[in-house]
């Protein structure tokens, strides 16, 4: 392979680790509507990796120039305040397609397993997305638009000019009246008899959220960002055996066994444990590895979850916003741990 062909991948990785450390899974709600404010181009999509629901074809937002309204819709499939925005943005899709609405799902992953297409095609099945869905692997349309959060909405008028920008969940009412608004501006500047409906869409919402009860932080196992990593050495990659203490703190990571701690998971390569004391209601892991794990809240087990697939378990389903004891058990070696995140 030629110097410069090297040293292309060499800064391409680097560029692609510093997006993904300086990003951020946001679970709050900031929007930023600038419809009646200076209009900005959409940048074009960039160096996409792959096309899921495109029945093989390549796609672009110029295409849709002069013709549609576009909802660009960035995410990444491991990621559970993504996935809460799912319903919505499946509504949307359904209600608007046939009056001017196409959406666009920008998938840049956080994770390397994030970037095979067979696990997003998967995964859009398992959600039900039937839009467009494209593949941002090299983070050049993520860094044109530059964002550093998942999710992240982007609408774009008939002009191909931004005109809706929304940061994380939440606002559902606001981003559907501003596609309602854009829809009609649509209508009327092509002459077109349709009448787009004013309702606004309310899903059902398998696990509702309250975010301001989470105390808890998204928590990384992988030594780029492991800082709680509280029985151990952080950020710092290599095989470390580990022993919980008597006495665990809040929002602190213990990890029990022999672990090998990589730039973005720990694996486990003898029986261990991982220990966490958190404050929500609800835990979810991204794990991958052939393994089956039990899980304890305050030392009762409460479930057993056969990990396979590379994606988010949902760990705990709990009934209050309070502090509690999370322990998981792990039978045998492979497991890789990722991510908790809290809802």
């Amino acid at each position: 392979m030629k110097f410069e062909s090297i040293l292309a991948l060499v800064l391409l990785g680097v560029v692609a680790v510093a997006s993904i450390f300086y990003a951020v899974s946001f679970n709050g709600d900031k929007a930023l509507n600038i419809y009646d404010g200076p209009k900005k181009e959409a940048p074009e999509l960039s160096t996409i990796d792959g096309y899921v629901n495109t029945d093989g074809k390549e796609i672009s937002l110029s295409q849709y120039k002069g013709d549609k309204v576009v909802l660009l819709d960035i995410w990444t499939y491991s990621c559970i305040n993504c996935q809460r925005t799912l319903p919505y943005i499946n509504e949307w899709y359904s209600k608007y397609k046939d009056q001017g609405l196409e959406i666009i799902g920008l998938h840049t992953p956080e994770f390397a397993f994030e970037r095979i297409q067979s696990n997003v095609e998967k995964a859009v099945k398992e959600f039900g997305i039937q839009y467009p869905v494209v593949l941002d692997n090299d983070y050049s349309t993520w860094q044109a638009y530059g964002n550093q959060y998942w999710p992240r909405k982007y609408l774009i008028d008939l002009d191909g000019n931004i005109i809706y920008d929304h940061i994380g969940e939440g606002s559902y009412d606001e981003t559907e009246k501003a596609i309602q608004k854009a829809l009609k501006e649509r209508a009327d500047r092509l002459g077109l008899d349709i009448k787009i409906s004013s309702d606004i869409s309310d899903p059902d919402m398998p696990i509702p959220v309250n975010q301001g009860e989470v105390g808890s932080p998204e928590i990384y196992f992988g030594s780029l960002r492991n800082e709680r990593l509280a029985n151990g050495k952080a950020k710092k990659s290599g095989t470390f055996d580990f022993k919980i203490p008597e006495t665990v703190s809040l929002n602190s990571l213990y990890l029990d066994g022999t672990w090998n701690i990589t730039d973005e998971y720990a694996e486990v390569s003898t029986p261990g444990k991982i220990v966490f004391k958190y404050s929500s209601k609800n835990v979810y892991m991204v794990a991958s590895g052939n393994n089956e794990i039990e899980i304890y809240k305050d030392g009762k087990l409460i479930k057993t979850i056969l990990v396979t697939d590379e994606k988010l378990y949902s760990i705990i389903e709990g009934t209050d916003y309070s502090e509690h004891t999370l322990e998981i058990r792990i039978k045998n070696p492979s497991l890789k741990a990722f991510t908790f995140t809290f809802g």
